[in-house]
C-alpha cells in the first residue's frame, strides 16, 4: 500500500508528520478484514492491535526524536468503507482512554471522510481508514479532546510512569468494551 501521496498531503494539517517521516519514526500496519468477518472479532483485533501500537511507542516517546513515533493501522478488507468508523469506534473510544493518562493519543480517519483541521482548512479525505497511534502533544491535543474534558485534563498532565493501564480491568475485549460503556459520553455527539 502506498501512503506517500496522503502523507505529503497532510503535512499542511498534522505539523510533526514531515519531521516523523524524515526521521524514520513514521509505520503502517495494513489490517485486512476477511469476507465474513465477525464484527465483534474484527473490533477485539483493531483493539489489540491498537495495544501492541501503544505498547511499541511507550518506551521510545522519551528517546530522542520519540515525539515523533507514530504507528498508523491501516483496516481495509472485505467490509464496506461506511462500516470502518463504526468498527473503529468502540476500539478508538477504549484505547485513547486507557493510554491517554500516559500520554499515547489515538486517532481515527474513516476512508474517504471529509473533516476540517483546527483551523477550519479541508482536510484531505483519507484512501483508507487508519487509527494514528502517537505520542501526545500536550499543548495541542486539548484541541482534539474537546468533547472529553477529563481526558482532555489527563492529557494535559500525561506521564508515562510505566503503570500497566490494565491494572484495574483485564485485558480482554468484552471486558473493555463494558468498561468502556461506563466512561462519560462526549459532549458533543
Amino acid at each position: 500500500m502506498d501512503v506517500t501521496d496522503y502523507s505529503v498531503s497532510m503535512f499542511d494539517h498534522c505539523p510533526f508528520l514531515k519531521s516523523s517521516i524524515l526521521h524514520g519514526s513514521t509505520g503502517w500496519t495494513v489490517y485486512e478484514i476477511g469476507a465474513g468477518a465477525d464484527r465483534c472479532a474484527v473490533e477485539a483485533e483493531l483493539f489489540h492491535a491498537g495495544v501492541q501500537a501503544a505498547e511499541w511507542i511507550r518506551p521510545l516517546m522519551g528517546r530522542p526524536h520519540g515525539a515523533l513515533v507514530c504507528e498508523n493501522l491501516v483496516i481495509t478488507g472485505a467490509l464496506p468503507e461506511a462500516e470502518h468508523r463504526e468498527l473503529m469506534a468502540w476500539p478508538h473510544w477504549a484505547l485513547k482512554h486507557l493510554y491517554g493518562p500516559v500520554g499515547v493519543m489515538f486517532g481515527k480517519f474513516a476512508q474517504g471522510a471529509h473533516e476540517r483541521d483546527r483551523f477550519g482548512r479541508n482536510i484531505p479525505p483519507p484512501p483508507f481508514s487508519f487509527l494514528p497511534v502517537r505520542a501526545a502533544v500536550r499543548a495541542r491535543d486539548s484541541y482534539f479532546l474537546s468533547d472529553t474534558p477529563d481526558l482532555a485534563r489527563a492529557v494535559a498532565v500525561a506521564d508515562d510512569d510505566g503503570r500497566d493501564v490494565f491494572q484495574h480491568i483485564p485485558c480482554d475485549w468484552k471486558a473493555v468494551r463494558a468498561w468502556a460503556t461506563s466512561l462519560p459520553v462526549p459532549l458533543r455527539q
